[in-house]
């Protein structure tokens, strides 16, 4: 059975799923387009031209688009700061919704997003399209297959010369933190995901430099610590440099395993494996052991399309979905403030601080009087104390 689907928004990245994410899936019988929603006429066109949709079926209001036509799930592909006003709409006619990232431009409009979905009994997943592209697939099935012992560290660098108003989409020049809220929020998610673990403690610096025309900050050295057991990982990223060395869709990762490095870099994974007899071994990166990239049909977004119909179908709950991926969204704010404080953040009692503040916001005020004070905890990390020698 094909699920039938509202795309809310067509322009930009939108005009993406339109043209080439939907289709492989259309063509496969998994999903029926039934209504688009977009502000402006021109985008919807390519809902028309692309999805076959007629004019009736395409909308510049996105209640009337849910009021009018029936549907199983909505994919939202708009600015993040509008995502939970449609969420609001989609859980108001028992709508399931696969959005875009990131879940919402804050981490507490994001737990409200999960707590109303949850309540709602409808599922939610969100795609975090890099975690799920060849390349990073390709390492994270040779990190996990046992064979190269623990992972010590990763390295990420992701970066670009996109200084230029409007280069990187106007709305993305306007967002104060607009590095770590549509940037880094794709890449620390693939660290964590390659680390294996939930990221415990992050520390960040973030930054404008004159010559870029962004609102806010849009350059980052992020670092993160998985655990005692857990291996650390640095973040290097920037949308103003003089060039770009590893863009979007190109970026760079070094993983550091017991028995051999691996670069991940343009697209192509290499291996240099550990050799126990020698030592002082110096390589040069790109003449390494290539890994053949895994094939499979899609990847990226027209992948997670199909995972998130399987999961309506009553399959696996899809990796990314809205609650998991909250782990996502508090790397994002956890950087923001750990660059205004200047100081590492606990990244889970921030993450639970947030979700209890959710969760006060959602409470009927009758029941608010009954409900316990959260727990007052310090969300900047604290440095080990000195012991007194003796």
């Amino acid at each position: 059975m094909a699920y039938k689907v509202i795309q809310v928004g067509c322009g930009g990245h939108g005009g993406s799923w339109c043209a080439r994410f939907l289709p492989p899936n259309i063509a496969d019988g998994l999903v029926e387009p039934v209504a688009a929603v977009d502000l402006s006429p021109d985008a919807l066109k390519n809902a028309q031209e692309n999805l076959k949709l007629p004019s009736e079926r395409c909308f510049t209001d996105v209640k009337k688009a849910f009021a009018a036509v029936k549907a199983d799930f909505c994919v939202i592909v708009v600015p993040p700061a509008y995502h939970e006003a449609v969420v609001d709409i989609a859980v108001a006619h028992g709508v399931h919704i696969l959005s875009e990232k990131p879940i919402a431009d804050t981490l507490l409009a994001s737990c409200r997003i999960a707590l109303k979905v949850k309540r709602a009994g409808l599922k939610m997943g969100v795609t975090m399209s890099h975690r799920f592209d060849q390349d990073k697939t390709t390492l994270r099935n040779e990190l996990r297959s046992g064979k190269y012992g623990d992972l010590d560290y990763l390295v990420s660098r992701f970066t670009c010369d996109a200084r230029k108003f409007g280069v990187w989409g106007k709305f993305r020049h306007e967002i104060a933190d607009t590095l770590m809220i549509e940037g880094a929020v794709h890449h620390l998610d693939i660290l964590a995901d390659l680390a294996g673990k939930k990221c415990q403690t992050l520390y960040a610096r973030t930054w404008k430099p004159k010559w870029g025309e962004y609102k806010g900050d849009c350059q980052a050295l992020v670092t993160m610590d998985f655990g005692k057991s857990g291996p650390r990982a640095f973040y290097e990223g920037a949308k103003t440099n003089a060039v770009g060395l590893n863009g979007w869709t190109q970026e760079y990762i070094r993983a550091e395993c017991e028995k051999a490095t691996f670069v991940l870099s343009r697209r192509r994974v290499e291996a240099f494996d550990h050799d126990a007899s020698k030592s002082w071994t110096f390589v040069e990166e790109g003449k390494g052991r290539e890994i053949p990239l895994l094939q499979q049909p899609k990847w990226a977004n027209t992948w997670l399309i199909e995972q998130f119909v399987k999961w309506l179908d009553g399959g696996p709950k899809m990796e990314t979905n809205v609650e998991a991926n909250l782990q996502s969204m508090a790397l994002v704010e956890a950087g923001i403030i750990s660059s205004r404080s200047n100081e590492p953040v606990h990244v889970q009692v921030l993450l639970d601080e947030v979700m209890h503040q959710a969760q006060a916001e959602l409470t009927p005020k009758a029941s608010k009087a009954k409900a316990k004070p959260a727990p007052k905890k310090a969300v900047k990390a604290k440095a080990p104390s000195k012991k007194k020698r003796k």
